[in-house]
């Protein structure tokens, strides 16, 4: 059970340059060998998933939590008191700030892609028969791979439900969610789990692999659910509508992508020594975003309710932060393998943030486990949530895991196909040697500033 346990929440942010070590960590409290943060995050994770309409407060309430009891019983990895607490904001600060800006900024983006049409004419693409509705979940993972992922599955709910006449299957609805979920697995700007690993240093083409599995995911699952579909509401699309699509928008968004590609491989690759002094990427967004401001100007109304989601998930990210990650399990495929369905329950980002902190993993195919693995069940992906949002009929596990079976054969094997393709190919662990031994930790001392 305790091992159990451990390896739910195997996994965090980017690694920061530590400073000498001077003083011990030392042992927090323990419940039944646990170390307590870890149930603390448990129970915040639990809360999230059962409370789906308070989900900003329970992420606050266990962030504010967790702080008071590593204030008053363990301290911080680099000192102990508010001392501590302001050192690991010091750096950490760079990593929030550049997901804060993404996460807000992708969501412009994303709506100036869904303002230029380009979506409301896919549909003339799709064939007839069950093969529209598959075609139409390759749409969606072709659009994942550049757009949000939640993005991707809202304009596919959109989209299917204009073609479906408005009947769209629970186990179709669920293959959109895996479509989105997959098709951002492969790309750093696909899903913000994968957009995590890239802030925090992890190269493109590390995570690229997760198609390997992601592929032959989407055809499992999108097979049997297009001829669920098919059987429940055929395909149905007007050719004869007559569509303009915005190039400037299209523009924009190229435009935005390519130069967030380009400062975030300059910084990281001729820049490394300043790389995690500014949040060089989110700004490069958003400095896009307003320079292209008087050609088209975005959608600022969806900017309150954006930050309270970009809140949710930083809330969550600052508590996977401030785990004890040296006192996981070692990482393996095997634990990559059980994330995913860890992440159907609960939410991947802070279980993602773990696994960048502790390192050790083969980063494609836990962006593949957390990634698709989330979309098991309905709440195990912010996709899932946002589609759920617009399809209430989808708000619930019992009709999601029995029309929706598909999508967990789906994960299973893709991930073994991955495996055998491409293997397992681990990174660094910090916190273990090369026979899995605990290596003894130690808090840094404050820099000295002259």
């Amino acid at each position: 059970m305790k091992t159990f346990l451990l390896t739910l929440f195997a996994v965090l942010l980017a690694p920061t340059a530590l400073l000498a070590n001077t003083t011990p960590i030392p042992d927090g409290p323990m419940l039944f060998g646990i170390p307590v943060e870890f149930l603390l995050f448990a129970s915040i994770l639990l809360g999230v998933a059962i409370l789906h309409n308070h989900t900003l407060q329970v992420a606050l309430t266990g962030l504010v939590t967790v702080i008071f009891f590593k204030l008053v019983f363990t301290g911080f990895k680099h000192g102990t008191g508010l001392d501590g607490l302001l050192l690991h904001f010091q750096h950490e600060w760079v990593i929030l700030a550049n997901l804060l800006c993404l996460l807000m900024g992708f969501a412009l983006l994303s709506n100036h892609f869904e303002r230029s049409r380009v979506p409301d004419l896919l549909p003339r693409f799709l064939p007839s028969g069950w093969m529209g509705g598959f075609v139409l979940l390759g749409l969606i993972f072709v659009l994942s791979s550049f757009l949000d992922n939640i993005a991707a599955a809202l304009i596919g709910g959109s989209i299917a439900s204009i073609v479906f006449r408005g009947r769209v299957h629970v186990g179709y609805l669920a293959a959109i969610v895996a479509a989105s979920n997959a098709g951002g697995s492969g790309s750093v700007v696909g899903d913000t789990t994968t957009t995590m690993m890239w802030i925090a240093g992890i190269s493109p083409a590390a995570v690229f692999h997760a198609y390997a599995a992601a592929v032959f995911a989407l055809v499992v699952c999108g097979i049997p659910a297009a001829l669920q579909q098919h059987k429940y509401s055929p395909i149905q699309s007007d050719p004869t509508e007559e569509i303009r699509i915005d190039g400037a928008r299209v523009a924009i968004v190229a435009f935005i992508l390519i130069l967030a590609i380009v400062v975030n491989i300059t910084i990281n690759v001729q820049y490394t020594e300043i790389s995690d002094t500014f949040p060089f990427i989110g700004v490069a967004v958003w400095v896009a975003l307003l320079a292209t401001a008087p050609v088209r100007n975005p959608d600022w109304s969806l900017m309150p309710e954006t930050f309270k989601g970009s809140l949710f998930l930083l809330s969550l990210v600052v508590c996977a932060s401030l785990m004890p990650v040296e006192k996981l399990p070692l990482a393996s495929w095997q634990t990559a393998f059980g994330l995913g369905f860890v992440s159907a329950v609960f939410d991947n980002i802070p279980l993602t943030a773990l696994a960048i902190k502790q390192g050790g993993y083969d980063w494609g195919v836990l962006a593949y486990a957390v990634g698709f693995g989330g979309s098991m069940i309905w709440f195990g992906s912010s996709a899932g949530v946002a589609l759920s949002n617009n399809f209430h009929e989808a708000k619930s596990v019992v009709n999601w895991l029995r029309h929706g079976w598909h999508v967990t054969l789906a994960y299973i094997i893709g991930f073994f196909i991955m495996l055998s393709l491409v293997g397992w190919h681990p990174t660094v662990d910090r916190y273990h040697d090369a026979n899995g031994t605990a290596l003894e930790q130690t808090t840094p001392a404050a820099k000295t500033t002259h």
